[in-house]
């Protein structure tokens, strides 16, 4: 039996419960409560290209052939919850794990879907990269509630841009909170990128650069009077100043913040390095941890690229092929360097205080196509959550027999970020306001009650 159902069946046997109070009450009001403690940092784990619900967390054995794959559910950690059987690692780790098998939305396209998950609201109109007209990223929106030292970062993405040639994507960035709100974009400095394809750009800001501190200080002086100059030209903020600000906070950690000691991987473990796998995919994860225990507020971890996929192919988008590269390539090196996350916070005592959230662009279409691949399904999909005050070994929500769409509990991804929010203490009903002073609420949805 679930988690979520033994809390029913406790709360039925309470004081409260035969005073009177509704189930449906109860469960609204346990969507609104705070968690008793709030997460410190958040590390998001984005699948993109749109990572396949059947061949991961919600297999569908009972299904007909050509709509449940080739692959075997196994059991978990936990009774009444299977996943796909190449998910063997994180399986022992369910207890950790707090499961939604009922998002959907309506966003077919990558571009689209991605923006919706990242942001939490349906992209309108022509949705542009560089637009401050975009709503803020997951990222971007954590890291304005916190204010960490001088030399961290409030969000770092790593290890490059979501788009397949490394330009970024609309809902990557901070959109209307303004250019200081942008995830830093750092590439991770170990890790074999597998076939030999790598998809670093210059765009990807390198920590371990072979510059003297003297010269560094001597940059960011330099940078300092230009600002000043520009300003006092100008009489105001500059859009000079504005596009500076990640050469600033560069400049800040290459003199020596937790960060840049946090960014030199040499320094970890030899066996834990070994454990999160020799791939791009994770050491970066292994970075990320590193990260969050240095300070930095949220991280973004990037685990779909060519680095996974085999050289550059369609990644999670697997249209063609879809089970051998399931199999061969993407759920092992997923498998592996998630599971070694999940172990390394717990050992360190991080988890509980550590939210690690799964998101993707949507799931895989029900009925396998002529290429032996499985095509964009945004009608029902799979994300996970773990840490954070999030209550491991549960379902919330459920698909329907041929994973085609919600069977209970429909959600959205406003309602995934509503439940990050109140995970890291803030009230998804907060209203900011973008650069001309206009209020926004952060979020459309309802906090799941998954604590």
């Amino acid at each position: 039996m679930l988690s979520l159902q033994h809390s029913r069946r406790d709360f039925l046997r309470s004081s409260v419960g035969l005073a009177g109070l509704t189930i449906p009450t109860f469960l609204k009001l346990s969507a609104h409560a705070a968690p008793t403690r709030k997460a410190k940092a958040c590390i998001i784990i984005y699948t993109w290209g749109g990572m396949s619900h059947y061949e991961s967390f919600d297999p569908k054995p009972e299904a007909p052939a050509e709509f449940r794959g080739e692959f075997k559910p196994i059991k978990t950690a936990t009774p009444g919850i299977r996943f796909c059987e190449h998910l063997p690692l994180l399986a022992k780790h369910s207890d950790k794990l707090a499961i939604v098998r009922s998002v959907h939305h309506k966003q077919g396209g990558h571009q689209q879907g991605m923006y919706i998950n990242m942001t939490g609201h349906n992209p309108v109109g022509g949705i542009k990269a560089k637009s401050r007209n975009n709503w803020p990223s997951l990222a971007s929106m954590i890291s304005h509630f916190h204010h960490p030292g001088v030399g961290t970062p409030r969000a770092i993405r790593m290890p490059y841009s979501m788009y397949d040639n490394g330009t970024q994507m609309a809902g990557e960035g901070a959109g209307w909170l303004g250019a200081k709100h942008d995830p830093i974009l750092v590439r991770t400095p170990a890790g074999k990128p597998y076939g030999g394809v790598s998809r670093y750009t210059d765009r990807e800001l390198k920590l371990k650069l072979n510059l003297e501190k003297q010269r560094v200080e001597g940059r960011r002086t330099l940078l300092e009077q230009l600002e000043q100059n520009v300003s006092r030209k100008n009489g105001a903020e500059t859009e000079y100043e504005r596009f500076d600000n990640f050469r600033r906070m560069a400049a800040d950690m290459l003199l020596g913040s937790p960060v840049r000691a946090a960014y030199d991987l040499e320094k970890e473990d030899p066996k834990l390095r070994a454990l999160y796998g020799d791939h791009i995919g994770g050491q970066t994860l292994l970075l990320s941890r590193r990260l969050v225990e240095a300070g930095v507020p949220v991280v973004q971890a990037l685990c779909s690229a060519g680095d996974l996929a085999g050289g550059g192919g369609d990644n999670w988008d697997t249209h063609r092929g879809h089970f051998k590269k399931m199999k061969d390539r993407l759920l092992p090196v997923f498998d592996r360097s998630v599971s070694a996350l999940l172990t390394d916070l717990e050992m360190r005592g991080m988890l509980d205080e550590t939210l690690v959230v799964f998101l993707t662009d949507f799931g895989r279409t029900p009925k396998i196509n002529k290429n032996g691949g499985r095509d964009h399904h945004p009608g029902v999909y799979s994300l996970a959550l773990a840490g954070g005050g999030i209550r491991g070994g549960q379902i919330y929500g459920s698909s329907d027999r041929k994973g085609a769409e919600p069977a209970s509990n429909a959600c959205s991804p406003a309602d995934i970020h509503a439940t990050v929010f109140q995970a890291m203490g803030i009230d998804p009903r907060t209203e900011l306001h973008d650069v001309l002073g206009r209020p926004f609420q952060i979020c459309e949805g309802a906090p799941l009650p998954l604590f």
